[in-house]
């Protein structure tokens, strides 16, 4: 993974390798372009746990030390003087704008960064909750200058894609998880990506330690201890 100018790490699975672009092919495809330097950027949005930061991180995984991926929900506290700079970087990832919506001393630093990027030809991509013309963003000029990216929303999964996603992400860690055991994944677990993968996360570490495969009984018997503990 590329090290930032930020203080902070790509995760080891956000990569494009690991992300299911069922329904979502068109997006995907305009995500690698940008990583390849091909593109302005693009504003992209969809519901909570989606996909959105894993997307933008593999699109700074892609790209390479051209690139950063800003955290705004992490780093909205700590005020816009973080991102003093990054228009030096040639693709600047914004995730969460909506963590700073409304606050008017982020606006303002975030309206001059994007005339920075957009004017020296650079590429912006942002993440959010909406469509850039139901954002709660408030600064008019920086709300125009942001809608003329393209948009893209980044749609859910049904069922049966959510039974290929936690295959793909399993396969990506070296793990074997057959279909029945996903599906009884979902059956067993909040039906989100992010909370279905944060259980496979944890039943990678307990197929290590006890050594087993990653069976219904297996599994099973895991749920069954976690909920006991």
């Amino acid at each position: 993974m590329a090290q930032m100018a930020l203080p902070l790490r790509l995760a080891d699975h956000a990569v494009f390798a690991s992300f299911l672009a069922s329904g979502n092919e068109p997006l995907v495809a305009t995500l690698r372009e940008l990583a390849a330097g091909v593109g302005a950027g693009c504003w992209l949005w969809g519901r909570h746990a989606t996909g959105k930061t894993h997307l933008l991180q593999a699109v700074c995984d892609a790209a390479g030390d051209r690139s950063v991926y800003v955290p705004l929900q992490m780093l909205s506290e700590v005020g816009p003087a973080v991102i003093d700079g990054l228009a030096s970087r040639e693709l600047v990832c914004l995730d969460d704008i909506d963590a700073i919506a409304g606050d008017a001393t982020w606006e303002r630093a975030l309206f001059d960064l994007c005339n920075q990027i957009l004017d020296s030809d650079g590429q912006l991509l942002v993440s959010a909750a909406m469509a850039p013309r139901e954002s709660s963003v408030q600064l008019a000029d920086l709300k125009s200058r942001l809608s003329r990216l393209p948009v893209f929303q980044l749609h859910t999964l049904d069922d049966q894609q959510r039974v290929q996603a936690l295959k793909l992400r399993a396969g990506h860690r070296g793990l074997e998880l057959p279909d029945k055991t996903a599906r009884y994944l979902l059956s067993r677990s909040r039906r989100d990506m992010a909370s279905l993968y944060e259980l496979l996360d944890k039943l990678d570490l307990a197929a290590l330690q006890a050594q087993r495969k990653l069976t219904v009984p297996f599994v099973s018997d895991v749920l069954k201890q976690q909920v006991s503990d």
